[in-house]
């Protein structure tokens, strides 16, 4: 050897390194673990496993496999894990591991625990466990099966970390915040409240769009079915109703017509069988926003109307106590499910009407008016009655038909065993759903009557909020009632509509920081909770967008963090997104858009760069402050909804001292449903909108006077 001279001594180097990579190729890798620094394979899986997405992942498992001289087995591995990715980033449908997932508690990707593709599986298999129980209510309601499968999910990801530390994808299910590269730039003179909804409005456009371009098939669908598809539209709401976004207007009136027109809606209503829940929600979804979007369009008025037509001669009939109910929880456009076990009207049977009784709403048709006064008659006996350990004044989830009795055929009046998934319709199930609509019909026809059972909820729960018991309650007892639900929303509509004070009392000890800033001018904690809401969508976009599996569940990443799911102490600094707080500072709703709406304005003009906190509204007044953060003049529309017909005067006036002016005033009528006033907002300058019934106008009766809510100036 010592002969040999030096160009073949590196000729000899040469031959040795190029044997040992051909071994590497070669033979067998058991582990991840067993990969060197200079592990040509190792390094490709390094960075397939530390990628922050799937397709750059993807695209390092393609590098790999073009390699020269793999291991047989490893080809064979690397095949199967490729078409994994591929499925999990282009299925049509997002959740396709769900039965498997939810019957094995896992996802068998064929490659043997040996394998160095091995470690790489755990996200996926993780990802899987995690957004099945984030979908399953029979998962995540149930502590223990929940725990099951989230702490599965945890130690996938940390045995995911350990192998690859760099990937972000895994932090962020571990529970570190991402934060987003987008940051705003201060703005002088913008009012935090501006600076904080301004933000918030944007990152949740930002997800909207992320959604359509990225998700939206050529059918219109998302990929998550039409049935869950169909609900992306209420966390849309501050953006879709609040504000007028051309690109996500078109993609909202693109899927609601596609729904529409599938095979299983064509009647105007499910063929399918099945309960109230899941029947209804592919029209109601549908035809509502649309309702909001096109409110004088007859297409949506005359598809919601055939609602009403169905329930009238089909869904309900008359009890045996003479009063109108729904005679099945199961029903589909062309029949009803008598079997005594289904046989209940619910407080979720508002959702099959849900598009008709906003068209009532905004037209007084005297048709509709006749058939829902006398459903919800229904609801106001059944709630004062004391009947089956029901205390008086509680409206029940149930009614059975055709006795009327209260209730289901379960052992327990608050239980009524309808349905397979029996938390669905437990009590309270989905109260919000009929209080809106009872007081929709006091507002409607001026009946007190319809109040009543609003009126004794709001004060069992008042009652139990002062003297709360010291033991936990039994259930089904009056003190178990009010400990399970909130009217905090309902009597903030009621007040806001009537200016009454009889709810004040629980309005204080329960409200929302805009119904609290409307009432009492408290506009730090409507600040601070904008601030907590723009903070929540400035971390983990990913969570809302390419991680999301169902799509009735886009904004449910951060429940994850809550304390005692997946973290016994929680991780506070992951918090969930309020779209609601955005819709009602932007339209001035206290409520929710989905039920007896009160939402008083639509600015016709996209959701970025602008701000719209309503300080008041009502049937003859309107009041608004404007920020727009822009450099340039801009022409706004403001669309209103509430004014009573008539004659009115708007003006814009500036906020700052010595600019008064450059306030414009303008006359205009009210006429339809609703009405149209446009403006010039001068640019980083708070201004005041304000419409106000002219003098003449004006009827001193009761239906008329609108109470002064929150009729503060640039505060």
């Amino acid at each position: 050897m010592a002969l040999i001279r030096k160009g073949e001594h590196e000729k000899g180097e040469f031959c040795v390194v190029g044997i040992l990579l051909v071994l590497l190729f070669t033979f067998p890798l058991r582990a991840a673990g067993v990969l060197t620094q200079e592990s040509p394979v190792g390094k490709l899986i390094r960075l397939a496993g530390n990628a922050n997405d799937d397709r750059t992942s993807l695209a390092y498992l393609r590098q790999l496999q073009k390699q020269p001289n793999l291991n047989e087995q490893l080809k064979v591995d690397l095949g199967k894990l490729i078409a994994e990715i591929d499925r999990w980033i282009n299925s049509r449908r997002l959740d396709y591991f769900s039965r498997e997932v939810s019957r094995k508690k896992d996802w068998d990707f064929k490659i043997a625990s040996d394998s160095p593709l091995y470690p790489l599986t755990y996200l996926y298999r993780a990802r899987m466990l995690i957004w099945y129980t984030l979908e399953s209510g029979g998962t995540w309601n149930h502590p223990e099966r929940r725990a099951e499968f989230l702490g599965k999910a945890r130690r996938f990801l940390e045995a995911s970390k350990e192998d690859f530390p760099e990937s972000k994808t895994v932090r962020m299910y571990l529970g570190e915040p991402i934060a987003s590269n987008r940051r705003y730039s201060p703005v002088p003179g913008a009012p935090e409240w501006a600076v904080y909804q301004r933000e918030g409005l944007e990152r949740l456009a930002d997800i909207i769009e992320w959604w359509i371009d990225n998700r939206m098939q050529e059918n219109g669908e998302y990929g998550g079915g039409w049935g869950d598809d169909c609900e992306m539209w209420r966390w849309w709401v501050p953006v879709l109703i609040g504000f007028d976004d051309p690109k996500i207007t078109r993609a909202q009136t693109r899927f609601s017509n596609a729904l529409l027109s599938q095979p299983h809606l064509k009647p105007g209503y499910m063929t399918r069988m099945t309960d109230v829940e899941h029947s209804a929600e592919d029209s109601s979804d549908a035809m509502t926003p649309m309702m909001h979007l096109e409110p004088e369009n007859e297409l949506w008025q005359k598809r919601a109307y055939r609602l009403a037509e169905l329930m009238e001669t089909l869904w309900t009939g008359r009890n045996h106590r003479g009063f109108l109910q729904f005679k099945s929880t199961y029903f589909s456009v062309s029949e009803v499910d008598s079997r005594p076990a289904r046989a209940c009207d619910t407080v979720y049977h508002p959702r099959a009407a849900q598009p008709a009784l906003l068209y009532w709403q905004r037209t007084g048709d005297e048709t509709l008016g006749k058939l829902f006064t006398a459903w919800m008659d229904t609801w106001v006996d059944a709630a004062v009655r004391a009947e089956r350990g029901k205390p008086a004044g509680v409206i029940p989830s149930a009614i059975h038909w055709p006795d009327g009795v209260i209730g289901g055929v379960g052992r327990d009046w608050w239980d009524p065993r309808n349905h397979s998934e029996t938390t669905l319709y437990e009590w309270p199930s989905a109260m919000g759903m009929m209080t809106n609509t009872l007081l929709l019909t006091y507002y409607m026809t001026k009946n007190p009557e319809y109040l009543d059972p609003i009126r004794s909820m709001a004060m069992i729960r008042l009652k139990y909020l002062n003297r709360p018991p010291e033991e936990p309650p039994a259930a089904g007892t009056e003190a178990w009632c009010a400990s399970k639900v909130s009217m905090s929303g309902v009597i903030a509509k009621y007040k806001f509509l009537t200016g009454g004070t009889e709810f004040d009392e629980l309005l204080a000890r329960e409200s929302t920081p805009y119904v609290a800033f409307r009432l009492h001018g408290d506009k730090g904690a409507l600040v601070e909770a904008l601030r907590e809401n723009a903070e929540a969508l400035s971390i983990n976009f990913g969570g809302y967008t390419r991680e999301v599996r169902y799509t009735d569940r886009v904004l449910r990443f951060p429940s994850l963090f809550r304390k005692g799911v997946m973290f016994d102490d929680g991780i506070a600094a992951i918090r969930s997104p309020n779209p609601g707080l955005l819709y009602s500072t932007a339209t001035g709703d206290p409520g929710g858009a989905g039920y007896f709406p009160l939402n008083a304005v639509r600015w016709l003009t996209p959701p970025r760069g602008i701000a719209a906190l309503v300080t008041e509204s009502g049937r003859d007044r309107f009041t608004a402050e404007l920020f727009h953060f822009g450099r340039q003049q801009r022409q706004i529309v403001a669309e209103l909804y509430l004014l009573r017909p008539g004659k009115y005067t708007s003006e814009l006036l500036p906020c700052q001292a010595g600019d008064e002016g450059n306030k414009t005033k303008r006359d205009f009528a009210v006429r339809g449903l609703s009405t149209r006033i446009s403006f010039t907002l001068p640019p980083r300058k708070l201004c005041v909108l304000r419409a106000r019934r002219m003098n003449s106008e004006i009827r001193h009766d009761a239906d008329s006077r609108t109470p002064t809510v929150g009729a503060r100036r640039c505060q």
